[in-house]
């Protein structure tokens, strides 16, 4: 089975490039992220037409997240759910294939120390509390998404610009980390050591060609996925041509049975 995520940035935007990179990828299960359409906008036919079912959580201008799977999900749900009531559509989730999948869109935060920087830490906060509470780390689960942490500075080509930022500041490390603590572990990991490989490149001042990239989109696996990972990459050519999005997807393959 190859999972994959992409932050399209903008379905409408992307939806030629999607639907070109499904048919050259072929992924079983893509957990997208930024689709900035309501979900009733979502464009469901064309993506049906090439043989995937869409779980859709849409936000209009803002946000918006997706699970497309060749197998029906099922036991679909939105958002975390608990007390605090989020109106952002940040979080799906669906089981495929007896795996449950969450496709997730961590806050950017804008600003060390802002309201929204606040925000991004409660959200990742309530992440963990969410996988405490509604799942098990020892059931085969994949956490995918737009995490917008770069976790380690070998995940980022230039570290020393972006150490203070809302990417790579300490408490959002510390956060991401203490959600990993669950049980997740990082696919790309699995695979390769560092630096790198990059995700994410800043539209401005030419962040692709410079080659300066940061790691924020992740594939995170329970404990039972871990030996069936053959391998994890990002699609960096993904990231090239017209009208790009700012991020690569990342894929995952996994083989064998649960």
């Amino acid at each position: 089975m190859k999972i994959a995520t992409w932050n399209v940035n903008s379905i409408r935007a992307r939806l030629d490039r999607l639907l070109a990179w499904l048919q050259r990828a072929a992924p079983d299960v893509v957990c997208l992220q930024e689709l900035k359409v309501a979900t009733e906008e979502f464009p469901v036919y064309p993506i049906q037409a090439l043989g995937y079912h869409a779980a859709v959580h849409g936000q209009r201008t803002y946000n918006g997240v997706a699970i497309l799977s060749r197998s029906e999900p099922s036991e679909v749900r939105t958002g975390m759910g608990g007390e605090a009531k989020d109106e952002e559509a940040r979080l799906i989730s669906a089981t495929v294939e007896g795996i449950r999948v969450v496709s997730a869109y961590v806050p950017n935060g804008q600003v060390v120390g802002g309201d929204k920087w606040a925000y991004k830490l409660d959200w990742l906060g309530r992440l963990g509390g969410w996988l405490g509470r509604e799942h098990s780390p020892g059931a085969p689960l994949v956490l995918c998404g737009d995490l917008n942490v770069a976790p380690e500075d070998r995940d980022v080509a230039r570290p020393e610009e972006w150490r203070d930022t809302v990417l790579c500041h300490e408490d959002a490390r510390r956060a991401l980390r203490d959600v990993l603590a669950w049980g997740l572990v990082d696919a790309i990991r699995l695979h390769h050591q560092g630096p790198g490989p990059y995700s994410w490149w800043d539209y401005r001042q030419l962040g692709f060609p410079k080659g300066n990239g940061l790691r924020i989109d992740h594939i995170l696996l329970t404990r039972p996925l871990v030996g069936r990972c053959a391998n994890a990459w990002v699609d960096r050519d993904e990231r090239k041509g017209k009208v790009p999005s700012d991020h690569a997807p990342v894929l995952m393959e996994l083989t064998g049975v649960g």
